[in-house]
């Protein structure tokens, strides 16, 4: 009996561990020089573009091949290096269950450069380390050095738009942020972070084109689709800004800020009994908001329009 038990609990414990697996994502891939052979020992750093502290490292085995499991959801950059190859940065989408698959191929560099390369990227590291420990000052003042040594990698003006960004300064974010877009133009996390940095200056026709790329790019984040909704907001496009909405709860039932906005859209559209329902839903979610005041004026009012209402 006792084995049995033991052999029970094995199992709920594959199943739970099969459970956690289905949750988190994996980067796997291989790495070559340009004539197609692999090349071993190449490091590969993944950092997560939400968490610095999110940050894994790997080395390519003999076959040039990488694989790093127990990712969560989301952005990373994905930086590959090898001594005596230039350093070559990757934008990935990881997703639930699934694998994510890189094919890179790494340039010789001369040695000069090569030292150079090696020094910036010993800053932007460095730099990482302290944005994780909330030192942001210090962070961005890593990463404009790692700059002035290597100006060709949008992860570096990326990074150093992050701190200036939790610094409270925008017109300098944005000014990174627009430099790395030049070096990588389809990303998603840039296009989102312009276009961010661009609704707080009031700059929102530019916001809005930043927010519709990131899109093109990625359907599957509902705080794009929800900032997108206040810019169109502002543009004066309210029936464009209720499907920003709409979108942004069905990728995120509990968003209680979609709900506030779709109530009072909903009550310039007179649609009594669908503002009721989002105000109603907002106060749920989100008790202690200072807004619960005002909506439960507005509840009040609608209530007062629509008898028939709980």
């Amino acid at each position: 009996m006792k084995k049995h038990l033991i052999l029970c609990g094995w199992l709920i414990l594959s199943l739970a561990l099969g459970s956690w697996a289905q949750v988190q994502g994996k980067i796997e891939g291989r790495v070559t020089d340009k004539n197609g052979q692999p090349l071993a020992g190449v490091a590969v750093n993944i950092i997560s573009t939400k968490m610095a502290t999110r940050h894994f490292e790997r080395k390519t085995d003999k076959n040039g091949k990488f694989v790093q499991i127990g990712l969560w959801p989301g952005y990373y950059q994905v930086i590959f290096k090898k001594d005596g190859y230039l350093p070559i940065t990757k934008e990935v989408k990881v997703s639930i269950g699934e694998a994510t698959r890189l094919e890179v191929k790494l340039e010789k560099a001369e040695k000069a450069l090569e030292k150079m390369l090696s020094k910036a990227d010993q800053l932007f590291l460095k730099g990482n380390k302290l944005y994780a420990e909330n030192k942001f000052e210090e962070a961005a003042s890593t990463f404009q050095k790692a700059i002035s040594l290597n100006n060709t990698q949008w992860g570096y003006y990326f990074n150093l738009g992050l701190c200036y960004k939790k610094m409270g300064q925008s017109a300098q974010s944005l000014e990174a942020f627009r430099k790395s877009l030049e070096l990588n133009p389809d990303s998603f996390v840039i296009n989102k972070e312009l276009g961010e940095a661009l609704a707080k200056l009031g700059q929102y026709p530019e916001a809005e084109k930043h927010y519709q790329k990131a899109l093109e790019l990625n359907q599957d984040d509902p705080d794009v689709y929800y900032n997108y909704g206040v810019v169109l907001i502002n543009l004066g496009k309210s029936q464009e800004a209720l499907a920003a909405f709409q979108k942004t709860i069905q990728l995120k039932p509990d968003y209680p800020d979609a709900y506030y906005q779709l109530g009072t859209l909903y009550i310039g559209q007179n649609k009594i009994q669908e503002a009721i329902d989002s105000l109603n839903k907002f106060i749920e979610l989100a008790p202690n908001d200072p807004r619960v005041k005002t909506a439960q004026q507005l509840l009040n009012y609608l209530k007062k329009q629509s008898p028939s209402s709980d």
